[in-house]
């Protein structure tokens, strides 16, 4: 399987390693980053989430990148096209570690991951499942393009309610073509 790696100005966007586990566990372990998506794991549930994401790069050919700062090396998160079993369509989804917040580096790594999911995988349209109290997520959503479209649905498997929001691919292109020059196009 040839595995893509995005480039942005500031980001490098991977298939995630071996070598992610420590951050990821980390960040799964901080109570205020992880109350939106299931709550804190611990480091076996992070293993676990881990290679969830690696399994489902094997069996979909595409899954949540791992966000590493370009200036640092640093392991930021994970950002990326998702779809795992149950969900309601093919999301582009983030969490980064909170360390990260407020540097615009989610908002950089969904614009990659969108071009991503409508040029090179062919997407009619993309959601996030974004919590209603989930305010940070809401503006990255809304910086892209995205809207709430009014549906709630549960996260399968981990009994929460979430709004969906999203926009189509030819949204995106109207939406993409607004979108600062500081955003272009990442490099594959």
């Amino acid at each position: 399987m040839i595995t893509p790696v995005l480039e942005t100005a500031r980001l490098q966007l991977r298939p995630p390693n071996a070598a992610d586990f420590e951050p990821l566990c980390a960040m799964m372990a901080d109570e205020v980053t992880a109350r939106f998506i299931g709550g804190v794991q611990s480091p076996p549930l992070a293993w676990r989430s881990l290679c969830g994401i690696a399994g489902h790069w094997q069996l979909r050919g595409y899954g949540f990148f791992s966000v590493i700062e370009k200036a640092t090396g640093k392991w930021l998160g994970r950002v990326g096209p998702w779809y795992p079993h149950g969900w309601p369509q093919p999301e582009i989804g983030w969490t980064l570690n909170r360390e990260s917040w407020g540097k615009g580096y989610a908002t950089e790594a969904a614009i990659a991951c969108m071009d991503y999911a409508f040029d090179t995988l062919g997407w009619d349209s993309v959601i996030h499942l974004i919590h209603a109290d989930n305010r940070g997520s809401q503006a990255v959503a809304g910086r892209i393009g995205s809207a709430n479209t009014g549906r709630e649905v549960e996260v399968p498997g981990f009994g929460i309610l979430v709004d969906v929001w999203g926009q189509s691919a030819t949204d995106w292109r109207a939406n993409r073509s607004a979108i600062s020059a500081d955003h272009a196009r990442p490099s594959v």
